[in-house]
């Protein structure tokens, strides 16, 4: 009598864990060539870290971002213009089409706070800086009456004085520390 017995042969697995890679710096997000000033400023916004935040301004600095958030952030920079409500007409063309930029026309800003042009009629002042809002996308035009009203940070969260003084070096009183 011979007994069949058949023995089961088993296999052992080796299971792999799965190994904790680093995590991968976020890529920031390549604006064009000059951009406008509120795609700059949208980029900030988008950013998590005050770091990445510190990055995108240094990496897109300009003189007219930089005269704009020394507009928006400093206490000493007095605006001659009338708050509230601005009676322009927004300019409807996409953006980079048939309008001017910031980065053009920012060296007429002066004309519009104390210490700048101090000898121009209120009217007069008044006029150009509604021209120059007509002459901006909607978008820059947004942009520059909240810098005027000092609202850029309620606007871009996380868009702060302290950001920006790291971003440039600057001091309290807005100029570059030595």
């Amino acid at each position: 009598m011979t007994t069949n017995t058949t023995t089961k042969k088993t296999t052992s697995r080796t299971r792999k864990t799965p190994t904790k890679s680093a995590p991968r710096a976020k890529e920031i997000k390549k604006l064009p060539p000059n951009p406008f000033m509120n795609e700059i400023l949208d980029l900030v916004h988008e950013q998590k870290t005050d770091q990445d935040k510190v990055k995108v301004l240094q990496e897109y600095a300009n003189d007219a971002l930089k005269t704009l958030l020394i507009w928006n952030f400093d206490e000493s920079i007095i605006s001659l213009l009338p708050t509230g409500e601005v009676p322009y007409q927004p300019n409807e063309s996409p953006l980079g089409v048939d309008h001017s930029s910031l980065r053009r026309d920012y060296k007429n800003l002066y004309n519009f706070v104390k210490g700048g042009n101090d000898s121009l009629a209120g009217f007069k002042r008044e006029n150009m800086y509604i021209q120059m809002l007509e002459g901006l996308h909607k978008n820059e035009a947004e942009l520059l009456i909240a810098a005027r009203e000092k609202k850029l940070h309620q606007i871009y969260k996380g868009l702060s004085a302290a950001v920006v003084k790291e971003a440039f070096g600057w001091n309290d009183q807005y100029y570059k520390s030595e």
